[in-house]
């Protein structure tokens, strides 16, 4: 039986193992791989295969709607009229908005990601009898896994 599991990076990984050692699980039976995490930004624009759920243009175009109305509405006393004060306006939102949208996700958000949820950094392999399967399984969970499966 083989018992896979992942770990961050720590001092309860060493335990298990030692514990694992301990208990009768040969050394040559408890393969670790470490793994290389994503270092790569994320793509600014969405391409048509992939998404990560952020749009660009949300704020921007409530923006561009909210300034454009605004304008509208003030273009009646001035020269150049409704139309084009609209759409002076509604650029200006969405200039406006866009750059609140950037600034969110370029500075904000990327503060967040790096602070943001465990990532598994270890790839723990025990081979071991199907007797002491549950043992393993255990002493695994114990020691802050993951994950942890069973092939047999």
């Amino acid at each position: 039986m083989q018992l896979l599991s992942t770990f961050e990076n720590t001092i309860y990984l060493e335990m298990a193992i030692s514990i694992l050692e301990k208990k009768g699980i040969k050394r040559e039976n408890i393969f670790a791989v470490p793994l290389d995490n994503r270092v790569e930004e994320r793509k600014l624009f969405d391409s048509i295969h992939k998404s990560d759920g952020t749009s660009l243009i949300d704020i921007a175009a409530a923006l561009a709607t909210a300034f454009s109305v605004i304008g509208v509405s003030i273009g009646f006393k001035l020269a150049w009229g409704p139309i084009f004060s609209g759409l002076i306006a509604a650029f200006i939102g969405f200039v406006i908005g866009l750059a609140i949208r950037l600034y969110t996700e370029f500075i904000l958000k990327k503060r967040k990601r790096v602070l943001r949820g465990k990532q598994s950094e270890v790839i723990l392999i025990i081979e071991c009898e199907d007797r002491e399967g549950d043992l393993v399984e255990n002493i695994l969970w114990e020691h802050l896994a993951l994950g942890v499966a069973k092939v047999i």
